[in-house]
């Protein structure tokens, strides 16, 4: 405990100054961040268009760049299996629901972020839609 005490104290009471004056620019122009709701909307309903048609169940999302979605209309594998299978075969990256749950429970849910290219989503669409 007495390490973790150390850790803690240089964590919260030292800072970095270079990322502070980055941030302190960026803050300069608010258009950098009140557009920024747009901008990730729009990655967020390009990606929604490319995959209304696949096997998804998508859950609706707001205030985040991750899209979760039921894939229990293709698989019923464990959803940690499903994400290591869709990257070994397939190149896609998604993120298992089940790791974020106490109990790791399994409700056949991935999570797929869109903070991407659009060159990207369109990709990963086309792996999603042949499921």
């Amino acid at each position: 405990m007495k390490e973790f005490r150390k850790v803690h104290q240089y964590n919260v009471f030292c800072v970095n100054h270079p990322m502070q004056w980055a941030l302190n620019e960026y803050l300069q122009k608010p258009d950098h961040y009140l557009e920024l709701s747009a901008f990730y909307q729009e990655k967020r309903d390009y990606f929604l268009q490319q995959i209304k048609n696949s096997r998804l169940e998508l859950i609706p999302a707001q205030g985040t760049y991750f899209q979760t979605a039921s894939y229990k209309n293709i698989t019923t594998e464990k959803d940690t299996d499903f994400a290591l299978r869709l990257i070994k075969e397939k190149g896609l990256a998604t993120i298992p629901v089940s790791v974020f749950n106490k109990d790791q429970k399994d409700e056949l849910m991935l999570r797929f972020c869109f903070a991407k290219k659009k060159e990207t989503l369109a990709k990963a669409a086309a792996i999603i839609n042949s499921l």
